[in-house]
């Protein structure tokens, strides 16, 4: 769910659109004369989007990444993996 509001809204309504930013998935994009210059999210989508960029960022771990969902997408066992039942088996559950 995306808001839009202009700056001054959002000074007006700041708790408000604290509590609406702090849901999952929730965006608030605040304007201020006529364009759009902020967005306020969660500090958890926050972090989510800054550990995506800094994966996106880095070659090597991308390359892992889309070898090991090519992987697990065709329904090969990847290497260094243990079936649940055998987690459950280990832990005793």
């Amino acid at each position: 769910m995306t808001r839009h509001v202009t700056a001054t809204e959002a000074r007006k309504n700041l708790f408000e659109l604290i509590a609406t930013a702090g849901k999952p998935g929730a965006f608030v994009m605040i304007s201020h004369e006529g364009t759009p210059k902020v967005v306020m999210m969660s500090l958890e989508e926050f972090e989510g989007w800054q550990e995506t960029l800094e994966i996106m960022s880095d070659p090597e771990l991308a390359k892992d990444i889309r070898k090991d969902l090519k992987q697990i997408r065709s329904g090969k066992k990847m290497k260094d993996t243990v079936d649940f039942e055998t987690v459950k088996k280990q832990l005793k559950l």
